[in-house]
């Protein structure tokens, strides 16, 4: 594969640095995924509201709703530190897995991460979750699926500008720069810019072997 189809294709990465006409959407990005939820007990997260993916959004009023075992809670979020950061804190009252979504507050732009399981307080702790399934889950609470199709999240885009990344690989090393560092990729196309997310090594790694997994296993 040569530079250039390489850099070609890290396009589908991007995210648009302009705003689509008039209309208002946000992608919703979480600082820090939890492998799991234990329950009866607080879990915080936090978060950030960045209206087209790019500009975050302040005075805000998020919230957050978790179901599971027939049970629905909600809670609202406060503002955080930083521009357009805004924290909660999720109780969930059972063990089981749960589906969380997080409402912007910014119109009816919201996220629903994939399901997280809550175990028993005391109980033994799960076992570490392979890159590629955390990578999954990283897609979603990352903001990713926000721009971007793959076929094994089956989450709705909001904003489809470029084509699916299901059947797509990449060398890993030059996709770890990328994620790592945006502003290292070079504009070849006006208007497209991927943003800084402030990803940790780990969520790299998870993120590239999604990207990079077997259709079939994710």
């Amino acid at each position: 594969m040569t530079k250039r189809s390489m850099l070609s294709m890290l396009l589908v990465l991007a995210v648009p640095a302009f705003a689509f006409g008039a209309g208002g959407w946000a992608i919703i990005t979480v600082d820090d995924l939890p492998e799991y939820l234990v329950a009866g007990q607080p879990t915080e997260l936090s978060f950030v509201v960045r209206q087209h993916g790019m500009t975050p959004l302040d005075r805000l009023s998020p919230s957050i709703e978790a179901k599971g075992g027939g049970k629905m809670i909600s809670v609202k979020a406060e503002p955080g530190k930083g521009s357009g950061r805004y924290s909660a804190v999720v109780n969930v009252p059972q063990p089981g897995e749960w589906t969380l979504t997080i409402a912007s507050g910014f119109g009816p732009s919201k996220v629903t991460l994939l399901p997280v399981r809550a175990i028993a307080a005391g109980a033994v702790k799960p076992a570490a979750t392979p890159d590629a399934t955390r990578g999954a889950r990283l897609f979603v609470a990352k903001g990713c699926v926000g721009c971007h199709v793959h076929g094994l999240v089956d989450r709705p885009t909001l904003v489809k500008i470029g084509p699916e990344l299901t059947e797509r690989r990449y060398p890993a090393a030059y996709l770890t720069k990328i994620l790592g560092d945006p502003a290292s990729m070079p504009v070849t196309r006006p208007g497209f810019r991927m943003p800084n997310l402030g990803l940790r090594d780990d969520e790299i790694r998870a993120l590239v072997a999604f990207i990079n997994s077997d259709p079939e296993r994710p």
